[in-house]
């Protein structure tokens, strides 16, 4: 069965390049541009994703509150998370994401081999 991962991130290139790349590796992907909109998307798709790629510093509803709505929900809880930011996560942070539950974070600018590698490790989980 093949996987579906959305991807959120309020830079488009981001999400093409990363739709691009997903889709050549033989995933589905769907898209939303800010937090708000990927709220709405997974309360109203039939298949949930997998995986959650998530921008975790958007405009308007930042992904860790994107995040932490997903975990609150009985419907959307279990859906897999990796960020992407540009934040270096300390000890604190790191403490934060495994608060939320969230199975990975992967750095920009990011190399394109590293994020096949994470996503194919977070959907092994």
């Amino acid at each position: 069965m093949t996987k579906k991962i959305m991807i959120v991130d309020d830079t488009k290139d981001t999400v093409g390049m990363v739709k691009k790349l997903l889709e050549s590796e033989g995933y589905e992907t769907m898209d939303a541009y800010n937090g708000k909109d990927a709220l709405d998307l997974l309360k109203t798709v039939k298949q949930k994703p997998d995986l959650l790629l998530l921008d975790m510093f958007m405009p308007e509803m930042s992904g860790r509150e994107v995040c932490e709505r997903i975990r609150k929900d009985d419907e959307l809880k279990d859906i897999k998370i990796a960020f992407f930011t540009v934040a270096a996560f300390r000890e604190q942070g790191k403490q934060m994401l495994k608060d939320l539950n969230v199975s990975d974070y992967i750095t920009k600018p990011f190399d394109i081999d590293d994020v096949l590698k994470r996503v194919q490790k977070v959907l092994k989980e």
